[in-house]
């Protein structure tokens, strides 16, 4: 849990950072503490952010999708699920499926729907496996009510529930079929409306609280990646490219939403292949956070990043990590390094995806709290070829969290204004010496994915369409 307090210019005043686990209990499990990491470690949160300030409003920020089982009072009577948990599958034939094709008027839940289904699948789940549970909530809704005793969301994060969320309120024929009531589920708030205040006794008690945001949204609005040709790739625990692109374009494999930019989209989506990845790989070399070596090898293994599958662009949960071409004389610094070149990877392929749709790259700004980590920064200028402006706040969902917040406040006339809360520390620019090697790994890389992905489909796997112009 990431905090920080700022001033109206968007300057830091305080941080805070409380950790908790992520639970694997069972293989395809992926879960939270409801009550420690989405309640619990709020407070302490907002706690340590608070002390000495007086607090002007609060918003809260958050993956999606999540959802968890709790009683009257709020607290746990189940985990916490977190998107990729195995109980979001919605497959064809599954239970979940089965309901989100009778929402499509018997048609193609896929086709209809996208992406979208997950907190569907979950909520089935929870509707079955937790009994005595008085509310599902998605990690927002604990938070809210920790603070302000309300469930409630905003209704931008309420669009991950699609179509459970019909735009306007819960659709409750499908809550019924699904085996839970409305009335078991958060308000929904629209924008930044304030859903009430932070209850007395807590850290900045009185102050609005808006409804929350989703973690990635809040790194868009103040990271300045506002042009075409700027490509935002957020380096948090989920990997998240995208291209800034002058008009919609449907590119396989990838998402495009509007820009909160008038006028443009953003093209590309969500990989596993981020932090959570990175970590793991350090843990298993038994080494820490620290940045690897002053000058980068150029000899390096190729790691397929998918520890919990892929999702843009190949939407396959059961591929498996795998590293490729190692030697005798690759060490742990090698494997390390390679891990952060296959992040890189996967921006690549994102923005090689994209090309042909008109989305041609000029830079990268890099935010989320990989930006600390030089060699991934070097890494991703190498393998992209683009320069990489690098983020002044590396807690950008928390930044735009709190620019939300003022506008909960009324302090703010538009969503847009956090635009003038963008900084960059730095440049990094792409090392040429290391460019034929990045290019013949990234090649190797690409066939390895497709023949992964081929095995397990019998099918082809998604060709790139060659370097963007």
């Amino acid at each position: 849990m990431k905090a920080i307090a700022v001033d109206e210019d968007g300057t830091v005043l305080a941080r805070a950072r409380v950790p908790h686990a992520l639970h694997t209990p069972t293989p395809g499990a992926f879960e939270h503490d409801i009550d420690r990491a989405w309640r619990a470690d709020v407070l302490e949160a907002l706690e340590q952010v608070s002390r000495g300030l007086d607090i002007a409003a609060v918003n809260v920020g958050a993956m999606i999708p999540s959802l968890g089982a709790v009683d009257g009072t709020g607290r746990a009577v189940g985990p916490g699920l977190l998107y990729g948990d195995h109980r979001g599958d919605r497959s064809p034939g599954t239970p979940a499926w089965e309901a989100l094709r009778r929402a499509s008027a018997g048609g193609d839940p896929a086709a209809e729907f996208g992406d979208w289904g997950e907190l569907v699948a979950f909520l089935r789940w929870h509707a079955r496996n937790t009994p005595g549970a008085a509310g599902f909530w998605p990690a927002q809704a604990v938070a809210n009510h920790a603070l302000t005793g309300r469930a409630a969301i905003d209704s931008t994060t309420a669009t991950c529930a699609l179509p459970l969320f019909n735009w306007t309120g819960w659709d409750a024929d499908l809550a019924a079929e699904l085996g839970v009531s409305t009335a078991a589920l958060p308000d929904i708030v629209p924008g930044v409306r304030p859903i009430g205040r932070v209850r007395d006794g807590l850290a900045g008690a009185g102050a609005p609280v808006g409804g929350g945001t989703i973690d990635a949204l809040g790194e868009q609005i103040v990271a300045g990646a506002d042009e075409p040709g700027d490509v935002l790739v957020i380096c948090g625990g989920t990997l998240i490219t995208w291209a800034v692109a002058a008009q919609e374009a449907a590119v396989p494999g990838l998402w495009t939403v509007p820009h909160t930019v008038p006028g443009t989209f953003l093209v590309g989506g969500p990989s596993n292949a981020g932090g959570l990845f990175i970590d793991h790989v350090t843990r298993w070399l038994g080494g820490d956070a620290g940045d690897a070596p002053a000058h980068l090898p150029d000899d390096l293994p190729i790691w397929l990043p998918y520890l919990r599958g892929e999702r843009t662009p190949l939407q396959r949960p059961d591929l498996q990590a795998s590293m490729h071409d190692a030697s005798l004389h690759h060490g742990a610094e090698h494997v390390r390094v390679a891990a952060f070149e296959a992040t890189g990877f996967v921006v690549r392929r994102h923005l090689e995806l994209a090309a042909p749709f008109g989305v041609r790259p000029r830079r990268i700004v890099a935010t989320g709290g990989g930006v600390r980590s030089r060699v991934w920064m070097q890494c991703l200028a190498d393998v992209t070829g683009l320069p990489v402006d690098v983020v002044a706040v590396p807690e950008g969902a928390a930044l735009g969290s709190a620019f939300i917040a003022r506008c909960s406040a009324g302090l703010e006339s538009s969503l847009t204004d956090a635009r003038r809360w963008a900084r960059t520390s730095h440049r990094v620019e792409p090392d040429a010496t290391r460019r034929d090697g990045t290019d013949r790994r990234y090649r190797r890389f690409l066939a390895l994915s497709d023949a992964a992905v081929e095995r397990l489909t019998d099918s082809p796997g998604i060709r790139s369409a060659g370097p963007p112009p």
